[in-house]
């Protein structure tokens, strides 16, 4: 699968998801600092799903009806960053597909998907 990881996103997260075959393009390694749309664009562009702890997606795409191929809204605050890459890790194996065209947000207990 193809991801756009916002800066916002833990480093061993975007490490694990290659690792685990995943094609992952990092905020922090490429223009550190773009606006919220602008990720929104380069996510959409190159069909990735968005993997983002920022809430403001959420306004970008309920309320502003902006399209994604999907987001993924990481709430998962205090854990390590390794239980995080975990986390996701095994969320995006057991439900990839569903995450796709999806607002997804995934917490300490549960994983919500929202068409």
């Amino acid at each position: 699968m193809n991801f756009l990881a916002d800066e916002n996103i833990d480093q061993q997260i975007v490490t694990r998801l290659r690792n685990n075959g995943h094609s992952v393009l990092y905020i922090a390694e490429l223009n550190p600092s773009i606006s919220d749309s602008e990720v929104l664009d380069l996510a959409n562009k190159e069909n990735a799903l968005l993997l983002t702890a920022d809430s403001d997606f959420g306004e970008l795409i309920f309320r502003q009806k902006r399209l994604t191929a999907g987001v993924i809204y990481i709430r998962l605050g205090h854990y390590t960053s390794e239980k995080k890459a975990d986390v996701i890790a095994q969320a995006i194996r057991q439900h990839s597909e569903e995450f796709v065209n999806s607002f997804v947000v995934i917490s300490t207990n549960s994983i919500r998907i929202r068409k």
